[in-house]
């Protein structure tokens, strides 16, 4: 479904991404990871059209999407949440949701048939529908990182790019963010996640690919990640798995 082909990023002189190089098929879960600096949320921002890549190219559905804007790859079928919620703070949970399922995607369709999927989707996500008309200035933070799931969904995506959506919850909601993010695959929709917790990207992902100052370093199944030598002393540490 996605090739991403020697994807490099460079901001004055400071590169983030250098030759990431990687493959997602449709219906897979895969992790990405990174101990610390840019380089995830900067792939994601690469492959959502945000970031132009200063090299590199970024392959979808066959066909090559590099450089194009965030509204057309989004009608192409990618959508992506953020790391900081980005929303509408004076509209309510249902006009964000809305915004989604109007010019989200090449479909044509109605006020009353979007206002039904973007409340679909918010019940779908687990968000209060006693809430859909409340301003979301004055909610939460589970609150808010739902409507952008619900949102995100609301665009009917073929590939879902999650980035950090269980930062700031609590275990509990992270373990409702786990099985959510579970559903929404067994739905159809395949998944690139941004995640620091290691403990997360490990129950939920079918492949993980780690990056190490922006260069990928690893990439496999969760089991062969934890016993990766590069994986270990860059990022685990010794007694991570012990």
């Amino acid at each position: 479904m996605l090739a991403i082909e020697n994807v490099s990023k460079q901001f004055d002189g400071i590169t983030a991404i250098k030759d990431v190089s990687f493959t997602i098929a449709k219906g897979e879960i895969v992790g990405l990871v990174e101990q610390n600096g840019a380089g995830k949320s900067t792939l994601l921002n690469v492959l959502s059209g945000v970031y132009l890549p200063s090299s590199g190219s970024v392959i979808f559905d066959g066909t090559d999407i590099t450089g194009l804007s965030p509204d057309k790859i989004c009608k192409r079928g990618i959508a992506k949440t953020f790391q900081l919620v980005q929303s509408f703070p004076e509209l309510t949970a249902l006009q964000n949701v809305l915004v989604g399922a109007l010019f989200g995607n090449c479909e044509k369709i109605s006020i009353k048939e979007a206002t039904e999927k973007a409340e679909k989707n918010l019940a779908y996500v687990g968000y209060p529908l006693d809430k859909l008309n409340h301003p979301v200035k004055n909610l939460n933070v589970v609150e808010l990182k739902r409507i952008q799931l619900a949102r995100a969904l609301s665009t009917d995506p073929k590939l879902l790019l999650l980035d950090e959506v269980t930062t700031g919850l609590n275990p509990k909601e992270s373990n409702d963010a786990i099985s959510l993010i579970q559903k929404i695959r067994e739905s159809g929709i395949t998944i690139l996640m941004v995640e620091h917790v290691m403990r997360i990207i490990m129950n939920v992902s079918d492949r993980i690919v780690v990056l190490h100052h922006g260069k990928k370093i690893a990439e496999g199944r969760p089991e062969d990640i934890a016993r990766d030598k590069n994986v270990i002393s860059s990022y685990l540490g010794e007694k991570a798995y012990m």
